[in-house]
């Protein structure tokens, strides 16, 4: 018996990789967070779906163990990738309650790469992903990593920058961020990417300081060497110094 974690990428139909798409095809269930499940009800309405909300990730996976373990073949779901701050861990974590049943791991295309691609090539060198949710994690751990990456010179892609009780995070990590990187610093964020509504930006670490962004959009920081080239936001690797 097997259950299968799948990443469905951004949200579009494009953005899926086939083995996802054939992955789901073949599923007696889908199970997933609501905003998830909407979106793939409309690729997929012939399939059975059950959903949680946020905050129930424990309930969605012990209920998708429990389907296998019942004869069904599942697909928990996940945006982007499944590993990427999605539900393989937590799968495997509480799979040791379900001997029987075994994890397959699907992986998806995470925004840092959909939301890259978007914005050009801000990503051809080292990178790290930081997500400035305090849900899960302390924000004194969150300013510890975006400390060390921005001395580091990494570019910075972040999550979860903005919500509703979070409104001022994105500020707070601008103000961290140019403790080490110059102000002029060229960035970037996409909103709802692959979906309708994708907006995209281009602009200097300050002026990133003061924007209003949500949940569904990535934010780009770059390095020291990142430019803007033709309107799109570029972070050589070194090839035209060979």
């Amino acid at each position: 018996m097997k259950l299968y974690v799948v990443g469905f990428g951004c949200g579009s139909r494009d953005g899926m990789t086939i083995e996802a798409e054939n992955t789901l095809k073949s599923s007696d269930l889908i199970i997933g967070y609501t905003v998830y499940v909407d979106i793939l009800k409309k690729y997929f309405p012939e399939k059975n779906f059950l959903s949680t909300g946020m905050k129930m990730e424990k309930d969605r996976v012990k209920t998708a163990l429990k389907c296998v373990e019942s004869g069904k073949i599942v697909s928990l779901v996940c945006s982007g990738d499944s590993e990427v701050y999605g539900m393989a861990g937590l799968a495997f974590e509480m799979s040791v309650e379900f001997p029987t049943v075994e994890i397959k791991v699907v992986a998806g295309v995470t925004a840092a790469l959909s939301g890259g691609a978007v914005l050009g090539a801000p990503l051809t060198h080292d990178f790290a992903v930081i997500s400035l949710s305090d849900l899960l994690t302390p924000f004194d751990k969150i300013e510890k990593r975006l400390r060390l990456a921005s001395q580091a010179d990494f570019t910075i892609v972040l999550y979860n920058p903005s919500s509703r009780k979070r409104a001022d995070y994105l500020k707070k990590a601008c103000e961290i961020m140019l403790n080490f990187k110059a102000p002029e610093t060229v960035c970037g964020y996409v909103s709802n990417i692959g979906r309708e509504g994708q907006n995209s930006k281009i602009l200097t670490l300050r002026e990133l300081m003061g924007e209003s962004i949500d949940m569904f959009t990535t934010v780009f920081v770059g390095n020291s060497e990142t430019k803007a080239i033709n309107g799109k936001m570029i972070t050589p690797r070194g090839y035209a110094n060979v």
